[in-house]
């Protein structure tokens, strides 16, 4: 079994590593950790909780404390670019945590709060810079931040800043910095944008994929349950009296269901706690800290701001809402069984949600098992073949011979039941 002292790490970091009690790599660890000890540039495909920060920042603080150059005012010589507030934070954490013993100074960048005491950080000196983009190019724009000295250049999430609209910004702030420097970028997925970005800034890279893209954790247990929109917070309610749910995150679409879903949650006595674009940097850390501390036993989220949420032991996901795009679905459940451990995502779905539901199913390339254990729903339950594209009722489980998981027709949004295509009908009821 490879070790982490297998990789070529030094006596510093292996020491940081171990108080916090790491000592086998994760696969991507293992197979990045020793190409950018040779200072090679790499394209990462991973899902979340797969140790990323690691294997990224392990090396960067080695190789930085090989050279030993004192950083300049205002001048980073790393800077790892993120899409969201709490992943740079949870990145800052990351390098302060694994270069505990070598000294280097770090900060985070990030919008929603005042910029007095990241603009002094800067003036003070900084080795490792995290940043999102807006606020980083408004830094720039002040002259407050200079580029041309950063040696090494992290894009991580790549794909998350492309749904944001940060690609744009992406490359203008690329295009300040010298090109001289080792480039790595991270993305769960490959769109074809993201490829073009990545042909655009790396040199030479290697190319590392952990896991196929669109697949979801193999220790994750996946359930589906059918259920009218106007159900689906009493079911929640049911599900949360389940002792074995110790710490869910549930997931809406939008804020204002977020806050709704707390708010009715807080009502029947349960502990939890909404977080979202709306909420200020400093509000958002409470709930964060509240849900860690296990204060909150449930947090409720929407994706943009659950990207850098990075909580052990989360028991449970839940989509009370499914996601439009199945990616997301994939970063979604990936908050669970994370470090080794196992878990479980629980997905409603209601008449306008099927079609999302297929495109999942596709897009994972697996059935997501029904669950019927909730009778007050079962009215509800579309089966298999109902979300293939309306063939005759199968047994549960079982799909017509010869046909793919989710496959069917190919009915958009706009056809599916429920927004004037087929009724979402019960004729499967038995099931």
């Amino acid at each position: 079994m490879t070790t982490f002292s297998d990789l070529g790490l030094i006596e510093q970091l292996l020491r940081a590593l171990t108080a916090e009690g790491y000592t086998t790599p994760t696969p991507i660890q293992t197979q990045a950790i020793p190409l950018l000890l040779q200072g090679r540039d790499m394209l990462g495909i991973a899902q979340t909780g797969t140790g990323k920060t690691a294997a990224f920042a392990l090396p960067l603080l080695q190789i930085m404390d090989a050279k030993r150059i004192k950083a300049a005012p205002r001048c980073p010589r790393a800077l790892i670019l993120t899409p969201t507030r709490e992943l740079a934070v949870q990145i800052g954490e990351g390098f302060k945590t694994y270069g505990k013993h070598l000294g280097f100074k770090h900060t985070v960048v990030f919008g929603g709060v005042g910029q007095g005491q990241q603009v002094s950080a800067m003036n003070a000196g900084v080795d490792i810079l995290v940043a999102t983009p807006g606020r980083l190019l408004d830094l720039m724009n002040q002259r407050h931040i200079n580029l041309q000295h950063v040696e090494f250049l992290v894009l991580d999430e790549a794909d998350r800043m492309l749904d944001m609209g940060f690609i744009r910004d992406v490359k203008v702030i690329v295009a300040k910095i010298g090109a001289e420097r080792q480039t790595l970028l991270f993305s769960a997925t490959m769109p074809e944008a993201v490829m073009s970005l990545a042909k655009g800034i790396l040199r030479n890279y290697e190319r590392i994929e952990v896991t196929p893209q669109s697949t979801t954790v193999e220790r994750i247990d996946q359930r589906v349950m059918f259920v009218a929109r106007e159900d689906k917070r009493k079911l929640l309610s049911d599900l949360l009296n389940d002792k074995t749910v110790t710490r869910a995150l549930v997931f809406t679409r939008t804020k204002h269901a977020a806050n709704r879903v707390a708010e009715h949650l807080a009502k029947t006595g349960v502990s939890s706690d909404a977080i979202h674009g709306n909420k200020s940097q400093n509000a958002r850390q409470r709930s964060l800290a509240a849900f860690k501390s296990g204060k909150a036993r449930v947090l409720v989220a929407t994706d943009i701001a659950a990207r850098g949420i990075d909580v052990d032991g989360i028991s449970h996901v839940i989509n009370f809402e499914l996601p439009a795009d199945p990616e997301s679905y994939v970063h979604r459940i990936g908050r669970t069984a994370r470090a080794g451990s196992s878990g479980s995502a629980i997905s409603f779905c209601d008449a306008e949600e099927v079609a999302d539901l297929r495109a999942i199913e596709r897009a994972t390339r697996q059935v997501i098992t029904v669950d019927t254990t909730h009778s007050f729903h079962a009215a509800h339950i579309a089966t298999r073949s109902e979300r293939s594209g309306g063939e005759r009722s199968k047994p549960q489980g079982q799909r017509p011979q010869g046909q793919k998981p989710g496959g069917g027709n190919n009915r958009g949004r706009n056809n599916r039941g429920g927004r004037g295509g087929k009724p979402w009908d019960n004729r499967s009821q038995a099931a």
